[in-house]
């Protein structure tokens, strides 16, 4: 089993409302999941946001708390909601209303990772999908939603930034010939997670350390964009995907030659984006 749910790096102090989350780059593979898994110790990987957390690990530095995934993707999603539980995978789990998530294999617990390349031979028992859930979803999310009211608490709003990595091809779709090729998606669910003048400034802050961004094609944002989304009651929640190709070789799963650079251009687009937050303004209006 992995052997904690979460890690939080907390600032000195916290000087913003913004709060930064990663809940793909778990990488504690434990040994006795790849005893359980069909697949090797490469393959396992491949729907895990690798790096992720060291992009954004100075997010702290600007005042803004920073909470990791303990656990890896293929092992507990925690960009779902606890009740996406697979029957395909699950044994003793009715057939829920038509969930697309669930059906393609990517549960609370998943079935598949990237490709739809199976995890497992067989079912899991409830028991054993509930243990992960109660283990490690549950104290992540508990945390999550503290960190949350901490800072409606000080600040009179929240605005969390729930951050991904999405593979290169997965833009093919939208790219067009002849037009720069995206390279960071945003995702607000079109509005509902969050308010427009949060998303311009957090598109702005992208657009200015020379990226190319997009909002909620092909990434709209899942469970943790639509649970902690409340732009009426001060709370905004924003997905972000970020193009593994610029700081990564996807095939080997290994920073490649460019990952120090963007490690200082996210550096100067988490500095933007915890100004969002700062004390020494007024708190955002909702709307």
């Amino acid at each position: 089993m992995p052997k904690v749910a979460y890690h939080l790096i907390n600032p000195g102090q916290r000087t913003t409302s913004v709060v930064f989350a990663s809940p793909h780059s778990g990488r504690d593979y434990s040994r006795t999941f790849m005893r359980r898994t069909i697949l090797d110790e490469h393959a396992i990987r491949s729907s895990e946001d690798a790096f992720v957390d060291k992009l954004f690990a100075t997010a702290p530095q600007h005042g803004a708390p920073l909470l990791l995934a303990g656990a890896p993707r293929a092992f507990i999603d925690l960009n779902r909601s606890a009740d996406e539980l697979d029957p395909a995978l699950i044994a003793d789990v009715r057939h829920p209303l038509h969930n697309p998530r669930v059906a393609s294999g990517l549960g609370v617990v998943p079935r598949v990772v990237a490709g739809g390349r199976a995890i497992y031979s067989g079912k899991l028992s409830r028991i054993e999908a509930q243990q992960r859930i109660d283990t490690y979803w549950h104290p992540y999310h508990a945390t999550l939603q503290r960190l949350l009211n901490e800072s409606v608490g000080l600040f009179g709003e929240a605005i969390l930034i729930d951050c991904h990595s999405m593979p290169h091809e997965a833009m093919d779709g939208i790219a067009r010939a002849g037009v720069r090729r995206p390279e960071v998606v945003l995702g607000d669910r079109f509005g509902a997670s969050a308010s427009a003048e949060v998303v311009e400034r957090i598109e702005a802050a992208f657009a200015a350390a020379g990226l190319n961004v997009v909002r909620n094609a092909p990434f709209a944002g899942a469970f943790t964009a639509q649970h902690y989304g409340r732009p009426l009651r001060g709370q905004h929640v924003v997905q972000i995907e970020i193009d593994r190709s610029l700081y990564m070789n996807e095939q080997m799963i290994r920073p490649n030659s460019n990952f120090a650079e963007m490690q200082r251009v996210l550096g100067r687009v988490i500095s933007e984006i915890s100004e969002i937050g700062r004390a020494s303004e007024q708190p955002l209006a909702a709307e």
